[in-house]
């Protein structure tokens, strides 16, 4: 009977996990969302809410971000919980959500709070702002990442605005 109990309550677990198959950027992923038999059913990419990372032409923070973004995927094996706010999705069609890692940290908060992203809100997806500002003014303190002497010059959304996508 135990046996079966812990299949069954093993399988729910991992359901509550989303396994990460791609980085994109620093602010950016693709989780599979279904699969059948191992197979890949359905993905989706995911922008994390209230974060914004240097782009990847910002040399050399963006890669660095997305470098950062991938160690702290990588602690959890690939697998994150996904938690959304009011707004789902983006005018891109991205999810917008709130990552947590397997030790129940929250990975949008990790990235500003190891200095690879900016606090970036916009309402109604304010529900860690409080979390987010904190995390910068520690980061900011502590010269961490793009806050360290010769850090990012300039922010991903300055920078985005002077080369808009084609």
């Amino acid at each position: 009977m135990s046996l079966l109990f812990c299949s069954v309550t093993c399988a729910q677990k991992e359901k509550d996990y989303y396994k990460v198959i791609e980085i994109h950027d620093g602010d950016t992923v693709t989780v599979v969302t279904n699969s059948f038999l191992g197979i890949f059913a359905k993905t989706e990419r995911i922008r994390l809410i209230g974060i914004d990372a240097p782009e990847l032409g910002q040399k050399p923070w963006g890669r660095k971000a997305k470098d950062h973004l991938k160690k702290l995927i990588e602690e959890s094996d690939w697998q994150v919980k996904v938690e959304l706010d009011i707004q789902h999705r983006d005018k891109y069609g991205r999810t917008l959500a709130y990552l947590w890692d397997k030790q129940g940290r929250m990975i949008n908060y990790m990235m500003v709070r190891d200095g690879f992203a900016l606090i970036y809100t916009i309402p109604p997806n304010v529900k860690y702002v409080e979390w987010f500002i904190e995390a910068q003014k520690l980061a900011r303190q502590e010269k961490k990442g793009i806050w360290k002497k010769d850090g990012l010059e300039e922010k991903p959304s300055e920078w985005r605005k002077k080369n808009p996508r084609h």
